[in-house]
């Protein structure tokens, strides 16, 4: 067998035709199941702060004299 003949049988083998688009489908439903996934934890942080409004309010409070005015919020 030559190399030519290898290469062809090689490349004749290898080839089908068949729908990339299906073959390729699998790699579309991860992605959206990845995305879906990290949507809910973003959504599941949505509000935290004003569930804690009493603590920010207190330490506001609480700390009402330790705010120095200087220029440029330093």
């Amino acid at each position: 067998m030559t190399l030519a003949t290898i290469v062809a049988l090689a490349a004749e083998e290898s080839e089908h035709h068949g729908n990339v688009a299906l073959e390729t489908v699998g790699y579309g439903i991860i992605a959206v199941c990845v995305f879906a996934a990290l949507a809910l934890v973003t959504l599941s942080y949505r509000n935290v702060a004003n569930r804690h409004a009493h603590k920010a309010e207190a330490y506001a409070r609480a700390h009402a004299n330790d705010v120095h005015q200087a220029g440029h919020g330093h």
